[in-house]
């Protein structure tokens, strides 16, 4: 054994230092690999999968700050990945800060998904100056930060200066009524955001109104989520309002928002007027009869393929059904031209 000749890792076959790479997940490839020296860099960037490794999916495996630094350090320098995943990582406001640095760098990704990491207010001011100067990164997932109305702030004020992001997530992240204030003057302005997801965020009718009043001028907005907060009536009445202004907006989520009939009153009359909205989420709603009358006026007057989510949200009498379905029947026959199995089928059905 004392004789035998312990070869250096650093002079081994390439086709050899390939195979040992088979074995070491795209994290260690990406954030352990390099700069070990240049003879080694230079036989990572010719391994195959080093090459194509477009999407790092790091989600659940707490590498808190340190994983994150060493993963920031690689995407300073990194020009393949267009994807991460860093979901529940307990990477915190310093690992944020890592991250931060590196995309004022990186050039090439598009997508990071951030959430759960317990950034704080610290974090997104963090990630609010790093949105100041990248310019490639489209989709942001900080959903479940603890950011709040402050880090709202923060992060809204940085993002003004940014044109790039199309897809942005602020869910679960407490922001209330301050925070959906400063998410409306964003709103307001921005010429890029096409999603906004701001689902559990303790927003009220308040909120609603100052989100709803820059819908009247935002013309790039295409979705926005704000299932399971608390609008209620006034909140909707608010929306509704917007919408008969509104020409971009397709899916609204209201879903879980004490909306009651009034409410969806209001919803169903903005309606006759907007055309562009296509998917409408009402489910767990206590609506009532109300959303009857919605989707009879949706079936008659929008011209418009519609969805409807009313799930777990009421519960029809016995002359509503008969009221709604031979509004089916009306829709349904007036479109059947010929005789096919198709017709058939339609006919037999609203029978």
């Amino acid at each position: 054994m004392a004789n035998q000749t312990i070869e250096n890792f650093l002079t081994l076959p390439v086709e050899l230092v390939y195979r040992i790479l088979d074995h070491q997940s795209d994290f260690t490839l990406i954030c352990s690999m390099r700069n070990v020296c240049q003879r080694f860099d230079s036989i990572l960037d010719s391994y195959d999968r080093y090459q194509i490794l477009t999407t790092l999916k790091v989600g659940f495996k707490c590498i808190r700050a340190i994983g994150a630094q060493s993963l920031g350090d690689a995407l300073q320098h990194n020009t393949t990945l267009t994807t991460i995943d860093l979901w529940y990582n307990k990477i915190g406001h310093l690992g944020a800060q890592c991250l931060s640095d590196a995309l004022q760098r990186n050039t090439t990704l598009t997508t990071l998904h951030f959430g759960y990491n317990k950034i704080g207010i610290v974090g997104a001011q963090i990630f609010g100056i790093a949105l100041q100067h990248n310019r490639t990164l489209t989709t942001l997932d900080l959903g479940g930060n603890k950011i709040g109305d402050v880090g709202a702030q923060y992060f809204c004020d940085a993002l003004q200066q940014n044109t790039t992001l199309t897809t942005l997530d602020l869910g679960s992240n407490k922001l209330g009524d301050l925070g959906a204030r400063f998410l409306g003057d964003v709103l307001h302005h921005n010429r890029t955001l096409t999603t906004l997801d701001l689902g559990y965020s303790q927003i009220g009718q308040v909120g609603a109104r100052y989100l709803s009043d820059a819908l009247k001028h935002n013309s790039t907005l295409t979705t926005l989520d704000l299932g399971s907060n608390k609008i209620g009536d006034v909140g909707a009445q608010s929306f509704g309002n917007a919408l008969q202004h509104n020409t971009t907006l397709t899916t609204l989520n209201l879903n879980c928002n004490n909306i009651r009939r009034v409410g969806a009153q209001f919803l169903g009359d903005a309606l006759q007027q907007n055309t562009t909205l296509t998917k409408l989420d009402l489910s767990d709603n206590a609506v009532g009869r109300n959303a009857m009358l919605v989707i009879k006026k949706l079936l008659k007057e929008n011209e418009n393929e519609f969805e409807y989510n009313t799930s777990s949200s009421f519960r029809f009498s016995a002359s509503e059904i008969f009221i709604i379905t031979n509004d089916l029947c009306n829709n349904i026959t007036d479109c059947l031209h010929g005789e096919d199995e198709h017709d058939i089928i339609c006919r037999h059905f609203c029978e």
